[in-house]
């Protein structure tokens, strides 16, 4: 039982790091009167729907990661706007378990008679 409780825990572990290896990094422009605009010249393109919506779903482990190390965002600052926004929104829904859960919930406690 032990052994299977600290497997579990290792595991968790390594998890949580895997997702928050792909987690937004720092803002390095923090503090400077630069901004960075799309026409700015930089090495990435800025992150779009798709990264959004990564960012969106692992929210919760890079939060708690977050906390630790200061090199973590939650949000990625250089990001292509209305549709990074959408995409991390719907991945946090999904996160959480968006509507669906807590309807389900509501016709849990329905069904028991609460």
């Amino acid at each position: 039982m032990k052994k299977t409780i600290a497997l579990a825990l290792i595991a968790l572990f390594v998890l949580s790091f895997a997702l928050a290896s792909c987690a937004p990094g720092p803002n390095p422009l923090k503090g400077s009167a630069v901004e960075l605009t799309d026409d700015s010249p930089s090495p990435t393109k800025p992150a779009g729907f798709w990264q959004g919506l990564w960012h969106g779903m692992i929210a919760p482990i890079t939060f708690v990661v977050s906390l630790f190390n200061k090199a973590v965002n939650v949000y990625e600052v250089r990001n292509s706007g209305n549709w990074y926004n959408f995409g991390f929104i719907i991945g946090v829904s999904i996160a959480f378990g968006g509507s669906a859960g807590g309807a389900a919930g509501a016709r849990r406690r329905r069904m028991r008679g609460e």
